[in-house]
């Protein structure tokens, strides 16, 4: 790679076609730090010495390539690995819903969006994005009315999909469809007559309500209902964390980082002191459903006094608070929450662009995997001895059916480091894919090593990583 762009082109070609006095004196220069009157295999070298010592060497404005590598990995991190995470659990989850319901109205439709996804290119999706999700957005946001059409298509959009994911006869589908028909309707409604998207917020009886349900009905999928102590933990916890709801909020008027995140570590202990004590003999099952029940519940806490923010921060922004470039609004001032609020905004359509043309990928390989295991010849023991199919598919299943997909969330996380030049470039954002392309297009071959180093050192780390998952997912494989 070293060879390659240094042969590339002329590092001093702007500089040769420049009349200003000092275009001498800076070509020297330039020659100097990039060492250009030296052959390319002593540069390279020279190049390779400085590794073990610590120095990536410096580019051809003489930055350090070791700062230039820490900007861009910041940037990077913080737009590609929110857009991994959620595209892997989003993904994975629909896939096996989608082998789960296999040749069912939800699969097709599932199948037919993947490959839509997967064929749509990046830099489409985000122009896309861009005048759908942000341009027209914005300007609806100054009267944020839902016309009476759009709620009965959404509505009936949903009903169909509750219908696809129902296993049952068509009765069944058809209440299915007709109550989620009639909540979606209801939800827009309300949000429409309100002007919720104005004024947006969570409350406390949303989060105790969906807190509880959602407590109940993840303990419900994972444990079951045969025995309840786990059951008691999840709702105890979930129902602790709302009632401090009220207690909270002098604290969270203008927190610190380190404030939330000490918050969110006590949440998270006291979670698990409810699920010790309530979890009786299933403790093992109790604590964990109670430690995600607990930071469930923090998690929309924060998402509320997020949402209480936005306001203030749309009046700062004169209406227009999606953005569609940059990581962040130049010289914007305002507390904790507006701050972050803004960088989420400006995090919220490369992540969509990245998690719509991922998806497909996980979601497909998702299907594939559980549909093979649950053909095995264990699957069918396990049913025969009379297990309920939530056992089958949850301890059964699901471990082995991972097996594949960790070789694919490994590649895709060691990617993470390479950033995303394609959709850096669409929304300007200045990490690892820019620098990488721009070290290119200059022919200058510091921080392309510095590149290289990085990505390849994390695909050597996280494939190690992935073969160690394997043995903890398959007690059969063996690191040794």
């Amino acid at each position: 790679m070293f060879f390659l762009v240094a042969l590339s082109g002329d590092p001093l070609a702007d500089l040769r076609e420049s009349s200003a006095p000092e275009a001498p004196k800076l070509m020297e220069a330039r020659i100097a730090a990039m060492h250009l009157n030296e052959p390319i295999p002593v540069r390279y070298l020279s190049w390779l010495a400085g590794i073990f010592q610590g120095e990536l060497g410096v580019n051809k404005a003489g930055t350090t390539v070791s700062s230039l590598l820490s900007a861009a990995m910041e940037s990077t991190l913080k737009l590609v690995v929110v857009a991994t995470v959620l595209g892997a659990v989003i993904g994975i989850t629909i896939g096996i819903i989608s082998a789960l319901r296999q040749y069912s109205t939800f699969d097709h439709g599932i199948t037919f969006a993947a490959f839509v996804c997967f064929s749509l290119p990046i830099f489409w999706v985000a122009t896309l994005l861009k005048q759908y999700v942000a341009i027209e957005f914005n300007d609806w946001l100054r009267d944020p009315f839902i016309p009476l059409p759009v709620i009965l298509a959404v509505a009936v959009f949903a009903g169909l999909v509750w219908s696809s994911i129902y296993n049952g006869d068509r009765k069944g589908k058809l209440i299915a469809a007709g109550i989620g028909f009639a909540v979606t309707a209801v939800i827009l409604f309300t949000l429409s007559a309100t002007r919720w998207f104005a004024d947006p917020g969570l409350g406390f009886p949303f989060i105790l309500v969906v807190g509880l349900a959602t407590a109940a009905g993840v303990t419900a999928l994972i444990a079951g209902v045969e025995h309840l102590q786990p059951m008691y933990a999840a709702l105890g916890a979930a129902g602790v964390g709302a009632l401090l709801y009220y207690p909270l909020q002098p604290m969270l008027v203008s927190p610190s980082f380190l404030t939330l995140l000490g918050l969110f570590v006590v949440a998270g202990l006291v979670s698990a002191a409810i699920g010790w004590q309530l979890g009786g003999l299933l403790r093992r099952q109790a604590i964990p459903l109670a430690v995600f029940s607990g930071l469930f519940v923090a998690a929309m806490m924060f998402m509320d006094r997020l949402l209480e923010a936005w306001d203030g921060y749309a009046r700062a922004l004169k209406g227009r608070p999606v953005a569609t470039i940059g990581s962040e609004t130049p010289n914007f001032m305002g507390n904790f929450w507006q701050t972050t609020l803004d960088s989420g905004m400006h995090l919220l359509l490369p992540t969509l662009a990245l998690i719509l043309v991922g998806l497909a990928g996980h979601s497909r390989y998702s299907r594939a995997s559980m549909l093979e295991v649950m053909n095995q010849d264990y699957v069918r023991t396990a049913r025969a001895k009379g297990l309920p199919e939530r056992t089958v598919v949850i301890k059964h299943a699901f471990r082995n059916g991972m097996i594949p997909i960790t070789t694919i969330l490994a590649l895709d996380f060691a990617g993470v480091f390479s950033g995303a030049v394609i959709t850096e470039a669409v929304f300007g954002w200045k990490g690892m894919g820019a620098l990488f392309s721009q070290a290119l297009r200059e022919v200058d071959p510091m921080p392309v090593m510095g590149f290289f180093l990085i990505t390849g050192t994390s695909i050597v780390v996280w494939n190690m990583l992935a073969d160690i998952a394997y043995a903890y997912l398959d007690p059969r494989i063996r690191l040794s």
